[in-house]
């Protein structure tokens, strides 16, 4: 048995989801920021019953080694959150980023060039409720790879038994551009509109909205190789808006709480991706200056 011990950077609804899940089959620890209560358990209510599952936590600022690491943290959160455990990873650490939207991974490859950067990106999801207290939101599929690596990772085998089902992606950017797409679609329109994810069927002038946003990202996908994302993009935005209908987008919660956004790695790695081909986005390029300035506005200072 490879041995295995992860310690997981981000104690929000994925990250808590993840630990909990990922504990019955592998040694997990999770890291917390300095200061933040350390209870040694996740609390995760079902249907009927709440469950507290004991898990350890350790603070980053800790000095114990760290040799594989599940980044769950916001976008934006991400470079700092691994400069706060750099110090506890030793050469030839693994690092799963499992985070929004695209760009982070190169960064972090180019920064941490000792360590070994994995991608994933999961549908399953869970709606934080209080500090390590989370309600999971039904199952979904988690993706896991590192662009062009065929064999999965040693360590894959415990993830692929705690998180069923669990696939390796050896084109993992496929994945994680599909689900930028996706999110380019739906995230910033409800954020602006401050409705949930179903008004976007609902609505016509919503309606149109989503099939003009399609249309353009769907040219840059193309432009970029992304060809099942062109082809589908449509179909698959509007079946996750049916799948999600009740569902108020992270983005729209960041606003409404006067939290930054993770536009820049969502919408602006897209806008980013069109500039390299040439393609004009006027729909995408108007919706994330939109969400810029009501990010300006709403943030606390």
């Amino acid at each position: 048995m490879h041995h295995s011990h992860w310690h997981i950077l981000g104690a929000g609804a994925i990250g808590c989801l993840f630990a909990q899940a990922l504990q019955a089959h592998t040694r997990t620890t999770l890291v917390l920021r300095p200061g933040a209560t350390h209870d040694d358990c996740i609390t995760v209510r079902g249907e009927s019953a709440e469950t507290v599952i004991p898990i350890p936590c350790s603070y980053s600022s800790e000095r114990t080694e760290i040799n594989q690491l599940l980044v769950t943290t916001k976008a934006y959160d991400v470079e700092d959150a691994l400069h706060s455990v750099a110090h506890r990873l030793r050469a030839g650490s693994t690092i799963v980023l499992m985070v929004n939207g695209m760009g982070l991974a190169e960064r972090v490859r180019a920064r941490y060039a000792q360590h070994t950067v994995f991608s994933a990106t999961t549908t399953a999801g869970a709606h934080r409720l209080g500090h390590l207290h989370i309600r999971p939101a039904g199952r979904g599929e988690t993706r896991v790879g590192r662009q062009h690596q065929l064999q999965p990772a040693p360590w894959f085998e415990a993830w692929r038994e705690a998180l069923d089902p669990c696939v390796w992606d050896d084109d993992i950017d496929s994945a994680l551009w599909h689900k930028l797409a996706v999110n380019t679609v739906i995230n910033p329109v409800t954020a602006l509109y401050r409705c949930n994810n179903g008004q976007l069927a609902e609505q016509p002038a919503l309606q149109a909205l989503v099939a003009s946003l399609c249309r353009e990202a769907s040219q840059i996908s193309c432009a970029a190789g992304y060809t099942r994302t062109a082809q589908t993009l449509l179909s698959q935005a509007q079946a996750v808006i049916r799948a999600t209908a009740s569902n108020r987008s992270s983005m729209l919660q960041d606003i409404e709480a006067g939290r930054p956004t993770e536009i820049d790695y969502i919408t602006g790695y897209l806008l980013k991706t069109a500039d390299r081909f040439g393609i004009v986005a006027p729909q995408h390029r108007a919706l994330f200056n939109a969400i810029k300035k009501s990010e300006e506005r709403h943030i606390a200072p």
